[in-house]
C-alpha cells in the first residue's frame, strides 16, 4: 500500500474537556511543553498551541497517512518551530523523549475516523479490501490481519476473538475459519465478514450490531497490539511529567478503559504521594456532542496528575 488515503471531515472528541485539563494550571506566558501521543488529524494538539502561545508540542503517531497529511497542516498553521512529529508508535515515547519533561500527555486511543473509512486500510467490512489492518502499513515487520487468519492455530484465533472481540461464537467462527482457509486463503475484509455473518443464526443476522463488529476489532486489536502497548506505555508517563503535568487518556471500549483505570489505581497505590487521579469516574461527552459526532457517544476520558 503505497497511496495516500485522504482525509476526510474529523471531529476531535472531548476537545473542549482535553484543554480545559492540559491547560487551565498553565500560564498563558509559559514556555511548558506537551506531547500528543496520538497525534492523528491533529485537532488536539493545535487547540493546545493555540491557547499557550509560548507552548510547544511532540506529535507521535504510527500512521503514515497522519505523518503526511499534518506535514501540510503544521505549516499551513504556522506552527514549524513550535510542532514536532515523531513517525513512531507511542509505545517508543520515553526512550525517543528521553531526558524532557512535559506539562501534559494526551492519548487519544483505538482506531482514528479515517483509518475506519479510508476503504483501502482494511478497518472496516463495508469495503471490500485487503486484509490488512496495521496502523503503520508501511512495517513490514508486522503481521497484518490476513497473516493471522491464515497462519494460527485454533486455539490461538479462538484467544484472540473472545478476548479482544468479547465474542460468543469465538469457538464457532475460529473453527470455521481453520477449515475454510485449507481451500482458499483469507485475503479480503469480505471473506471474514461473510464467514462471521454465516455464523450467526438466521435470525441474529440483522440486528444492530453488524455481527462481524467484534471480530473485526478482535484481529485490529491483535495486529495492532493496542492493549499491551497501553499496559507498557502508561507506567512510564508519571516520570516524563513535571509536577502538576497531567496524563489524559480516551478511550472507547471497556477494554481500553478497564487497563487505563486499573493501570492508574496501580500507579496511586505505588506513588500515593506523587500522583492523584483527578476522575473518580471518567468524563463522558455531552449529549450535545453526541449529536453532533455519534463516534463520540462511547468516549471515556481519565486524567492522573503528578503532584
Amino acid at each position: 500500500m503505497n497511496e495516500i488515503s485522504p482525509y476526510g471531515n474529523h471531529q476531535s472528541v472531548l476537545l473542549n474537556e482535553c484543554i480545559q485539563y492540559l491547560t487551565e494550571n498553565i500560564p498563558l506566558n509559559a514556555d511548558s511543553l506537551f506531547a500528543d501521543l496520538t497525534f492523528g488529524r491533529g485537532g488536539h494538539s493545535y487547540k493546545i498551541l493555540e491557547r499557550i502561545p509560548r507552548a510547544k508540542l511532540i506529535g507521535f503517531d504510527q500512521d503514515p497517512d497522519a505523518i503526511a497529511f499534518a506535514k501540510t497542516q503544521i505549516a499551513e498553521r504556522g506552527f514549524e518551530n513550535r510542532l514536532s512529529l515523531v513517525h513512531k508508535n507511542f509505545v517508543h515515547f520515553a526512550e525517543t523523549c528521553q531526558g524532557k519533561k512535559f506539562d501534559g500527555i494526551l492519548l487519544d486511543l483505538g482506531v482514528s475516523s479515517h483509518q475506519f473509512d479510508s476503504p483501502k486500510r482494511g478497518f472496516s467490512f463495508k469495503y471490500e479490501a485487503d486484509l490488512d489492518m496495521r496502523m503503520n502499513y508501511t512495517d513490514e515487520s508486522v503481521p497484518s490481519a490476513k497473516d493471522l487468519l491464515n497462519t494460527l492455530g485454533e486455539d490461538e484465533l479462538i484467544e484472540i476473538i473472545s478476548e479482544y472481540g468479547e465474542e460468543r461464537y469465538a469457538k464457532r467462527i475460529a473453527r470455521k475459519i481453520v477449515t475454510e482457509r485449507v481451500t482458499k486463503p483469507f485475503a479480503l475484509t469480505t471473506d471474514l465478514e461473510n464467514l462471521v455473518f454465516h455464523i450467526y443464526p438466521p435470525k441474529e443476522r440483522h440486528s444492530k450490531l453488524h455481527p462481524a463488529t467484534r471480530t473485526f476489532q478482535a484481529f485490529r486489536i491483535a495486529v495492532n497490539r493496542e492493549l499491551q502497548v497501553i499496559k507498557e506505555i502508561i507506567p512510564t508517563l508519571v516520570p516524563m511529567l513535571n509536577k502538576g503535568g497531567r496524563i489524559l487518556i480516551i478511550s472507547f471500549h471497556s477494554l481500553e478503559d478497564r487497563i487505563v483505570k486499573w493501570e492508574f489505581r496501580r500507579l496511586k497505590d505505588e506513588l500515593p504521594t506523587q500522583v492523584q487521579i483527578l476522575t473518580k469516574r471518567p468524563i463522558l461527552p455531552t449529549s450535545e456532542e453526541i449529536s453532533h459526532n455519534s463516534r463520540s457517544r462511547s468516549a471515556k476520558l481519565r486524567i492522573l496528575e503528578h503532584l
